[in-house]
């Protein structure tokens, strides 16, 4: 009989980056080095696990931006190019290095490593999404969904159907690619306020992950702290995020990323190798960029750029190793501990962005793969789940209030309302007021239809919460800014032709085309009856 239970929830996000109209757009590398570095990555986990006979658990979201994408043709084909470039470059540096042997060590790991996930890819037949719902049907992974386009939901809940569409548009579309409703979903951003579990509840959804102190400062306290689940009055579960396993993965300053034999993020041979040499496999204007090839480590976290060691990639997974033993010790004695004053089996919820595991830490892959395998055979302290197994078999709950929260910086909603981003909330919410305007219409003939349903994806890409995210980090905000006016131009543009009765076909085919995420959207989801007072729902029909 174990003692409890650890759940580790990995959250697969990335924006709507998709650019028809261009031959080449930086920012969709972000798919492509996700796929590379992460996604497929866990699948050979995944792969490996199975085929020892080790019966996993891992609940993971899937977002609808990131299925979109990665069920595109255009950005298939797109990564074909990008993978072939990165193999080519990484055989090109064996030659180059034939007299550096431990240069050429690495460079013969990388293309073996690029080899196995062209053969994976392939082997899927490009479809990732399909490969993923194999081990959802198999019950070891739990896919869960989040926001339509990972809107930030506090920030627009004076609009519940803005709210409301960002549920309904992505439990719709998570039915469509995996056959089946989804039982629970991260909250974007881990971003709640109170109310929001009645739509939550009317969407069909039987729990929600926040942060720790969304149940911490519950009312009433919760007896168990954030080691076990809450009922909100609705029935819907919510389960807290555990700040003590949760720092030991992410945190680079005290977390196990920041290992010194680990491989450094930063020295990237794209900034490092000479210019002429480079120059086929970086930007199409000249300007250099990651490649994805790293031949450094760590080494010393006080040290420069220019004072890093080699990297070696067979001592990084000893440490992955030991790491991951570490992880298990900890979560042993924790749940031990905890099952000792609790008088109850406690379960640890560990969440963290997927993308952390291979594309900012090297090596989080195996740290998982140890793991599962550490878990499955050296210890019988507790049991790896999912969270919708979790409430089978514990359906008895507190009930409490959980308080308003986001994992962000400070723990609220600072980090996506600032003076870096504040400029765009007058114009999401006249643009929310506009299309609950709009979704009391009935179009008159297909165009009108076409063009409402369009002004709804502008607006559902418009509130993406990773565009004032990356106005507040400072990083690519050109971009960020960018593609918040293009899509509120977009959409004020649809709203002024419908009104006018003037839309314009030709322009509307090319916008479909570019912004074709939600192709079976329907205007009249904004279209719901609210009781604001209660934030509850009334059917339209």
């Amino acid at each position: 009989m174990v003692l409890g239970y650890l759940a580790l929830v990995l959250h697969a996000h990335l924006p709507f980056v998709r650019h028809p109209e261009s031959d080449y757009v930086l920012e969709e590398e972000w798919l492509f080095e996700a796929i590379t570095e992460t996604y497929i990555p866990l699948l050979h986990v995944f792969e490996g696990l199975k085929r020892d006979g080790v019966d996993f658990k891992l609940t993971m979201s899937m977002t609808p931006p990131l299925v979109s994408m990665l069920r595109d043709p255009l950005l298939q084909d797109r990564y074909d190019q990008h993978l072939s470039k990165l193999i080519e470059l990484a055989e090109k540096e064996i030659k180059y290095n034939q007299n550096n042997g431990h240069i050429r060590y690495l460079a013969q790991h990388y293309v073996t490593e690029f080899e196995a996930i062209r053969q994976s890819w392939l082997g899927y037949d490009r479809d990732l999404v399909g490969a993923f719902k194999q081990f959802l049907d198999s019950n070891n992974l739990e896919i869960i969904t989040c926001g339509a386009t990972h809107g930030y939901l506090p920030l627009m809940k004076m609009y519940p159907q803005a709210v409301w569409a960002q549920i309904k548009v992505a439990c719709e579309h998570y039915e469509e690619n995996f056959g089946c409703p989804p039982k629970g979903i991260w909250l974007p951003e881990c971003a709640y306020y109170e109310g929001l579990e009645r739509m939550l509840a009317d969407a069909g959804l039987r729990y929600f992950i926040t942060d720790g102190h969304s149940i911490l400062y519950a009312r009433p306290r919760p007896r168990f702290s954030t080691y076990a689940p809450i009922f909100t009055e609705t029935g819907v579960a919510a389960f807290g995020r555990d700040r003590e396993s949760s720092e030991q993965v992410w945190s680079s300053e005290v977390g196990y990323p920041g290992d010194p034999l680990y491989r450094e993020f930063y020295k990237d041979l794209g900034w490092e190798a000479d210019y002429e040499y480079i120059k086929p496999y970086i930007m199409p204007n000249g300007q250099r960029k990651n490649t994805g090839i790293k031949y450094h480590k760590i080494t010393n976290r006080n040290a420069g750029l220019a004072d890093k060691d080699w990297y070696d990639p067979y001592w990084a997974k000893e440490k992955a190793a030991e790491h991951a033993g570490n992880f298990m010790f900890n979560r042993q004695r924790q749940i031990d501990h905890l099952s000792k004053f609790m008088g109850r089996k406690p379960i640890i919820v560990s969440p963290y962005d997927a993308e952390l595991f291979g594309h900012w830490w090297y090596e989080g892959p195996w740290f998982l793969d140890f793991l599962f395998r550490k878990s499955w055979f050296d210890q019988q302290t507790y049991m790896m789940t999912h969270l919708a197994d979790y409430l089978r078999m514990y359906s008895n709950q507190q009930v409490s209030r959980p308080s308003q929260s986001s994992w962000g910086f400070k723990g609220f909603h600072e980090y996506w309302l600032n003076e870096a981003n504040t400029w765009i909330y007058p114009h999401l919410h006249k643009a929310a007021e506009r299309i609950i305007e709009l979704s009391s219409l009935d179009a008159r003939n297909n165009l009108e239809l076409r063009a409402l349903n369009q002004a709804a994806r502008e607006l559902l890409l418009a509130q993406s919460s990773d565009w004032a995210f990356i106005m507040s980090t400072g990083t690519m905000v050109s971009y960020a800014v960018k593609r918040t006016r293009s899509h509120l131009l977009r959409f004020n543009k649809l709203y002024d032709d419908i009104k006018a009765g003037t839309i314009d076909g030709d322009w509307l085919e090319k916008i479909e085309q570019i912004d074709n995420i939600f192709p079976q959207i329907n205007y009249k989801t904004y279209q719901h009856k609210f009781d604001v007072a209660n934030t509850e729902i009334t059917s339209h029909n």
